[in-house]
């Protein structure tokens, strides 16, 4: 899916927790996430800390689809 929009002109980043799979399905922006059952937090995490957590996805993400990329990209911290 993520290869179709791009091909319709919109950038996608594609946030997941294992790699490897987004590589595989040709995703050109990946933003790793934290684990399988809470991609995007902690709830072993104080709400304040979860939310710096959430934050810090979400602007990782904002600063990827911003990124001209011509191959797969992996945007880690």
């Amino acid at each position: 899916m993520v290869k179709e929009i791009e091909r319709a002109g919109l950038p996608v980043v594609h946030m997941c927790t294992v790699v490897p799979i987004s590589m595989t399905v040709g995703a050109n922006r990946i933003v790793p996430t934290v684990a399988i059952p809470h991609p995007l937090g902690n709830p072993n995490l104080s709400p304040q800390d979860e939310k710096q957590v959430r934050r810090e996805l979400v602007v990782r993400a904002l600063k990827a689809l911003e990124t001209e990329v011509q191959d797969q990209t992996v945007f880690e911290k």
